[in-house]
């Protein structure tokens, strides 16, 4: 557990989302200005999203956990090592957080501060893509914990670059980003219609991934025996 107040937790929570959104938001702005080669302005939003991902947790996770995502956060409530109101204080401070983030990105590159985004991302693959680019963050996540715990920014920061190239949504993977770019009307943007999708199915990979990871990662020492009389 954390040895910080809650309110230095929110602060980093809110301070680590923001500086997400605001590398995403902002790589992809710069990314489009340079090239309209689609394929080259994606490698120029995604090197930088993995890069500032090690950076934050690193910095930020021995105050908070640098969750800076609630389908994260729900996962560790699931694990009871969240309460209710912490993963509601926490929610809230990510996705104010990440709609402050858009608005940084966007003043630093002259534009509105909020422009709804009318970039269309819907359908069942992208819907799915999203399951999976939340599965494999928690499983990322819960594995690096249990095995080697100081690698865990790298590990989120490579495999979130990785996902960018092999998921057909190049992987959200938060709701709180997901939320944020709908208020860019930019690269990375998504229409806010279309957030609902993504929303739920960042949760339910997310959920999945806790599930599988709880039986995968229990040791024989820790199952239970698979006849109890046997031992008795």
């Amino acid at each position: 557990m954390s040895g910080y107040d809650m309110p230095r937790r929110l602060v980093a929570e809110a301070l680590g989302t923001a500086l997400l959104v605001a590398t995403v938001v902002g790589s992809g702005i710069m990314a489009e200005t340079l090239t309209k080669d689609t394929a080259v302005a994606l490698l120029g939003n995604t090197l930088p999203t993995g890069a500032i991902l090690v950076v934050l947790i690193t910095i930020l996770g021995p105050i908070s956990g640098a969750h800076f995502n609630p389908a994260v956060s729900l996962v560790f409530a699931l694990k009871r090592e969240l309460t209710a109101r912490d993963v509601a204080l926490y929610i809230g401070a990510q996705v104010l957080g990440g709609i402050l983030g858009t608005m940084i990105a966007h003043g630093m590159f002259a534009l509105p501060l909020l422009d709804a985004s009318m970039k269309a991302r819907t359908g069942g693959a992208q819907w799915f893509a999203e399951a999976v680019a939340a599965f494999g963050l928690v499983a990322t996540i819960l594995a690096g914990i249990r095995f080697q715990r100081a690698a865990v920014p790298w590990l989120v920061g490579l495999y979130i670059t990785a996902a960018y190239w092999f998921t057909a949504s190049t992987s959200f993977a938060n709701p709180a980003v997901a939320i944020a770019r709908s208020f860019t009307n930019t690269f990375s943007g998504i229409r806010p219609r279309d957030l609902p999708g993504f929303i739920a199915a960042e949760f339910c990979g997310a959920i999945i991934g806790l599930m599988l990871m709880a039986w995968l990662l229990r040791s024989s020492k820790e199952a239970p025996p698979l006849n109890p009389e046997a031992e008795l």
